[in-house]
């Protein structure tokens, strides 16, 4: 009966040198994770080597960009505001864009699908900002008119001009 038991958890010399590779995949795999994770001491010791400041020198404080920031595709585009807060700036329409997806039936009905309207803004201290709306609000506001934006996430909340005020339906 313990020789039936023995070949059963016989390990050829193949298995052994796989079940090795996996173990060794395992542990370099978790040490990978520990020491090169985010917020290890080790990562914060090697980015303190690593850091590039500038010239600033060793062991000044980093700049606000930071290493791993994104910097804007042109100079003159600042990033945008991402916030959960509505935010309220005067501001002017330079460009509109939608995208629309128009399908005509056999019958002659029309069906407009994936509507996207996009109006870009240009703020008093040169930011550009790309604000979605419905298509309501696309065709109302008009071009070159200064006013108050008001936005929340990138989708347009009102726009408030002398003549005129304009929500997003």
């Amino acid at each position: 009966m313990t020789t039936q038991i023995g070949t059963i958890f016989a390990v050829t010399p193949q298995m052994r040198n796989l079940l090795i590779m996996l173990g060794a995949i395992a542990v370099i795999l978790v040490l990978v994770i520990l020491l090169f994770g985010g917020k290890s001491p080790f990562m914060r010791f090697m980015n303190f080597f690593l850091e590039e400041n500038g010239g600033q020198g060793a062991g000044a404080p980093p700049t606000r960009e930071g290493r791993y920031s994104r910097r804007p595709a042109r100079e003159d585009e600042q990033t945008q505001k991402k916030t959960s807060e509505p935010i309220v700036e005067m501001a002017t329409l330079v460009r509109k864009s939608d995208d629309r997806l128009r399908v005509i039936e056999s019958t002659g009905q029309q069906k407009l699908l994936d509507e996207y309207y996009e109006l870009q803004f240009v703020t008093r201290k040169g930011q550009k900002l790309k604000i979605e709306c419905s298509r309501e609000a696309y065709e109302k506001i008009p071009f070159n008119q200064q006013g108050s934006l008001t936005y929340k996430r990138n989708t347009l909340v009102k726009f408030k001009y002398y003549e005129d005020t304009i929500y997003n339906n």
